[in-house]
């Protein structure tokens, strides 16, 4: 269980999550998350044919001609007779093609006169939306796994759909550690900083769907990590800091408290080593992230968002892409190096341009990048524009 590839610590990790119970939501409610159930057309859309522009309706056997106006269609009030020989309703976008109609003529290509239209050559199904040209009756629409963004929910609706069955939204407690952390607006003593990795983690496990809270920073106190862990009501605990083997790291031992069978003890990767994963007795799930920012966030790209993903049923896997080095890599140690990166686009190429400075208690460094490079362990060194594995970061 000690210094897993990252893969291994990954799939360790995922083999104990299993996604969590459905429930059913109004539509509006369900926004960011994962469906449950396939969503299904109840009816045809358009569930008839629909003009595509404002004109006129007509038989195209009757054009061109001199049409007598019988009647309007409007959007929401139809045209309810049916158009004879030489007839033709005047009709307004989204609106119910008459029955005996073939085609739209558009106002622009139409002269009016007194009870009358003339009308040029007009051919079948011009300017027609056919009945059933979005989807039809009974057709799957939106399948299980996929996550409701406003598009996605948009399409629901419009199937008349106004519940959807999705996963519950995983509760996550998030915990930092240590007698250096304190909250802002504080006032550190003279050996403290702010905690800046608990609040930053508390936004992203949001973001990617979670129902997360952040507890009060937690001293190095045996008993007092204890007394968090019991307090937090979650089924994924996350810890920052303490999770290494020092005099002061005393998340693990809190967590033997609870009866946590270790899953991963630590990882092979760089920075991020000291990362651990578990399940407390009760059936709580815990994953320990190192107490730097960058080494917290890497792990969280790495581990949590996919633990997140797997409670909501998304299967969406864990995926990079390949970029050009900007600049020389050097050959890469035993740990697998994910390095604060920056990407830049240029006649339809990436390129991506590592910080220099990759110590992991650099929150600027973070803040300023876009994307993770990957550098195997044992990888050889790369020239500039050599080809490289990249992790784009979701940035606004």
């Amino acid at each position: 269980m000690k210094l897993l590839a990252v893969e291994d610590a990954r799939a360790r990790m995922l083999a104990e999550i299993a996604p969590l119970p459905p429930e059913r939501l109004p539509l509006a409610g369900a926004i960011g998350r994962v469906l449950a159930e396939d969503v299904s057309a109840l009816r045809d859309q358009p569930p008839f044919a629909a003009s595509a522009m404002d004109g006129w309706a007509v038989r195209s056997g009757d054009t061109p001609g001199s049409l007598k106006i019988i009647g309007e269609s409007a959007a929401g009030h139809g045209f309810t007779g049916a158009m004879g020989p030489g007839e033709t309703v005047r009709i307004f976008t989204g609106a119910a093609l008459p029955a005996g109609a073939d085609a739209v003529l558009i106002q622009e290509d139409a002269q009016r006169d007194g009870d009358a239209v003339l009308a040029p050559q007009t051919s079948a199904g011009e300017h027609v939306r056919a009945q059933g040209r979005d989807f039809t009756a009974g057709q799957v629409l939106l399948q299980a796994g996929q996550r409701i963004d406003p598009w996605r929910l948009s399409l629901a609706a419009s199937a008349g759909r106004a519940e959807v069955l999705v996963h519950r939204a995983p509760r996550v407690a998030i915990i930092s550690t240590g007698e250096e952390i304190i909250e802002a607006p504080g006032v550190p003593g003279p050996f403290q900083i702010y905690d800046s990795g608990a609040p930053a983690l508390l936004a992203m496990v949001r973001a990617w769907g979670a129902d997360a809270v952040k507890l009060k920073p937690v001293r190095d106190d045996l008993d007092a990590v204890i007394a968090a862990l019991r307090d937090a009501e979650a089924d994924l605990i996350v810890t920052v800091g303490g999770a290494s083997v020092g005099d002061h790291d005393l998340v693990r031992a809190a967590g033997e408290a609870f009866g946590l069978s270790m899953k991963v003890a630590s990882v092979a990767v760089r920075p991020g080593k000291p990362t651990f994963f578990g399940v407390l007795a009760d059936g709580r799930r815990m994953l320990g992230l190192p107490g730097n920012p960058a080494s917290a966030f890497v792990c969280a790209e790495l581990f949590l968002r996919p633990i997140l993903r797997a409670y909501q049923g998304d299967p969406a896997t864990f995926s990079t892409i390949t970029a050009r080095a900007a600049t020389p890599l050097a050959a890469n140690g035993p740990r697998e190096h994910w390095m604060r990166a920056r990407l830049t686009h240029h006649d339809g190429a990436i390129s991506v341009h590592p910080y220099g400075d990759q110590d992991s208690s650099l929150v600027t460094v973070f803040a300023a990048a876009d994307a993770l490079l990957r550098r195997p362990p044992g990888a050889p060194a790369v020239e500039a524009g050599g080809l490289v594995e990249v992790l784009p970061l979701a940035r606004a």
